[in-house]
């Protein structure tokens, strides 16, 4: 049995992010996939590896400039972490250009989507781009030239900036050898050039090509030797310390513009730079040659997500598909208090519409028999008709509290202005607790009933957010289920007021109960196997981090425990290790959605025991955030769940990938006539009925 956390059962965090982008860029690879889409998979890698650097990296980098000794649980000191990082990033990074350089680029122009080099343009193309740039480009330039009164420019975090080098003497005889140019964000970074100058259906046009074909006129009377396209990334870890502050929105109003200038943790640069610009720019960033990346193409792929949205071509983009409504509320006009007293409604996101959440909240701002609206909120976008009608309940007289997270990573900002307008009209806003994320989803609305106060709840695996309810796979729950709606109260309540916390009868939450309640039912099930019982667990989550729960999971196997994971993201536990994780299967879903949902699925001697929750089984869900685990208590929506969230997913032979137990994965290959995709399966059988959106 396990005795201890032995750091040779355990994978590293970080390399686990790395693998995961790999699994993305073999979606962008698969030329199975339509073309416009895999360009799509090709810019979410550049994201999440932006986000990695900007992230994870600088805690790595932080820890081996305080010369931190901590291992990690997989035994590695930083520095090792960080080798191993710089290895495959580096390797990652030359094969999504070469992806895009020598497939992407070239079937893309066979459609008629063509990226116009400069070293390609015609008169025609020339001469519309000189008159772009003077007309829209050169107008918002501010070219810096470097000397003793000009001093290297502060560069902002992942901004488009350009290296130039120079030759003669400026207006005023200076002789100074080289220039920065930085790109406004105001600028498109691909322009659309009309067809009948382009010469193809859909031509672009990097606005990269634009300045450095007529840098020169930013330099008038000297000589251009060179211009090079860079990119900085930073750290964008804030730093509020929660216990000291007195406001912790101003606090973070005074942090956040401080993010775009943190410390410099990777420098990209065309790879055409010269020696000379590469030295400059790593000294002035206090860098390495272990943290340059030296691309064959733009400087930042993401910005070219936008081309799919500017392209009509439905041929080379996932069919369009209308989210459904479930059965009890396809009736239009619906009475959502009067369906969910009938009974518990489950909505499967992106399958099912996001649109009775909105209606939710706008019918009970506009009941007058509503008095009270309760809801979290971590991510919900700029625009969003949940917050509009949240602050239309309060300007009505409603009790409207709102517990906002201000710290959801890069949604900050959004947050902050959200709970601005709700002040102003009255609702009740709250950041949560000190120290502790609110990433709970949950909403409560009550409302007075033949002279009683009833409530209605609903509880989430994902935000609160229309957009990546489009994008994202989430289960929703509708309930009046009184000792449900007085355990979400409860939480509420803790969230708002003081004291201590009292038991739930049904919800299991961070920090208090929900790691010890996953722990134990991993352990009953391992008890039950022990006596000669089937014993079956079953979890699908984003990232599998913490030891102690992953100590568990190895018990339950070494137990005879059947223990299937469907892992998005990271995993750091080791499956199929002989007399350690013989019984453990871990997968991982890449596709069309992005898998958000979290389903834990103990098959306690028949009881079959479902939960869905916002918490993956890591340290900072179970310890440092306010997350609630709810159960499925009707058995219809508990065989849905079931049959939409598990099984499809654990027969999946297309876009599943099985982990093997040193950290790698390969992907599942079906045989003919047996493929099975689980996203495709669940359009066909939910999404293909158009909805009334």
């Amino acid at each position: 049995m396990v005795k201890k956390y032995n750091p040779q059962h355990f994978l590293n965090r970080e390399l686990g992010h790395l693998e995961f982008n790999r699994r993305v860029l073999a979606q962008a690879a698969d030329r199975k996939l339509p073309l416009l889409e895999r360009l799509k998979y090709l810019c979410i890698v550049s994201s999440n590896l932006d986000e990695f650097f900007e992230i994870r990296v600088a805690g790595v980098k932080e820890k081996i400039q305080h010369n931190a000794a901590i291992l990690d649980a997989d035994g590695m000191t930083a520095k090792q972490t960080f080798a191993q990082i710089e290895q495959r990033c580096h390797a990652l990074i030359d094969a999504q250009y070469d992806l895009f350089n020598d497939e992407i680029v070239p079937a893309l122009a066979e459609q008629g989507v063509r990226f116009l080099r400069r070293t390609h343009w015609n008169d025609a193309q020339q001469a519309w781009v000189k008159d772009f740039f003077f007309r829209e480009v050169m107008p918002v330039l501010t070219p810096i030239g470097l000397d003793p009164s000009h001093p290297f420019p502060r560069v902002l975090n992942k901004s488009l900036n350009f290296a130039v080098e120079l030759q003669g003497k400026d207006a005023f005889g200076r002789n100074s050898a080289r220039a920065i140019v930085q790109a406004p964000r105001v600028l498109p970074r691909t322009i659309a050039m009309p067809p009948e100058v382009s010469g193809c259906p859909h031509g672009f046009v990097f606005l990269s090509s634009i300045l450095h074909a007529h840098v020169g006129e930013l330099f008038a009377g000297m000589e251009v030797l060179g211009c090079y396209q860079f990119r900085v990334t930073r750290n964008s870890n804030l730093f509020v310390d929660e216990e000291e502050v007195k406001n912790l929105r101003l606090s973070l109003q005074g942090e956040l513009p401080q993010r775009n200038f943190g410390n410099a943790v990777r420098l990209e640069v065309a790879d055409n730079c010269s020696p000379q610009i590469e030295a400059l720019l790593l000294k002035e960033f206090n860098l390495d040659e272990r943290d340059l990346y030296r691309v064959h193409g733009p400087v930042n792929l993401v910005r070219l997500m936008q081309i799919p949205n500017l392209v009509d071509k439905p041929a080379l983009k996932f069919p369009e598909f209308a989210p459904i409504l479930p059965p009890a509320l396809q009736k239009k006009g619906a009475d959502m208090f009067k369906a969910i007293r009938k009974g518990d409604i489950l909505l499967h996101h992106p399958f099912h519409s996001f649109k009775p959440v909105i209606d939710f909240i706008q019918q009970a701002s506009r009941d007058p028999n509503v008095v009270a609206i309760k809801q979290t909120v971590y991510r919900t976008g700029v625009d969003s008709a949940l917050m509009e009608a949240l602050m239309a309940a309060a300007q009505r007289g409603k009790e409207v509290t709102v517990v906002v997270e201000l710290l959801a990573r890069f949604d900050e900002e959004a947050n902050i202005g959200w709970a601005t307008r709700l002040e102003e009209v009255g609702a009740h806003v709250v950041y949560g607790v000190v120290g502790h994320k609110t990433h709970a989803k949950m909403i409560m609305v009550v409302r007075r009933e033949e002279g009683k106060l009833h409530r209605y709840v609903h509880l989430g695996t994902g935000n609160y957010h229309p957009r990546t309810a489009r994008l994202y796979t989430d289960f929703g729950l509708f309930t009046a289920h009184e000792s449900i709606c007085a355990d979400v109260n409860e939480v509420f309540s803790q969230l708002t007021s003081l004291g201590k916390a009292r038991p739930l009868h049904h919800l299991w939450q961070s920090p208090f109960t929900l790691h010890q309640q996953i722990v134990r039912a991993i352990r009953h099930e391992a008890e039950l196997a022990k006596n000669g019982q089937p014993a079956h667990i079953i979890a699908k989550m984003n990232a599998l981090l913490e030891a102690e729960t992953i100590n568990a999971l190895y018990e339950a196997s070494q137990a005879g425990v059947k223990i299937d994971l469907i892992v998005r993201g990271v995993c750091a536990l080791r499956p199929g290790v002989p007399g350690l994780s013989e019984n453990i299967r871990v997968l991982s879903i890449v596709g069309r959605f992005l898998e958000h949902t979290r389903i834990f699925y103990f098959r306690n001697a028949l009881k079959h025991d479902i939960y869905l929750s916002s918490a993956d089984w890591m340290d900072r869900n179970f310890f440092r955030r306010i997350e609630v685990c709810f159960p499925i208590i009707d058995s219809k929506l508990k065989k849905r769940v079931m049959d939409e969230g598990l099984k499809v997913y654990l027969n999946d032979n297309t876009q599943a990938w099985e982990m093997d137990s040193d950290g790698s994965y390969k992907r599942r290959s079906p045989r003919r006539g047996s493929y099975r995709c689980a996203q495709d399966n669940l359009l066909t059988a939910l999404a293909n009925t158009p909805a009334n959106l």
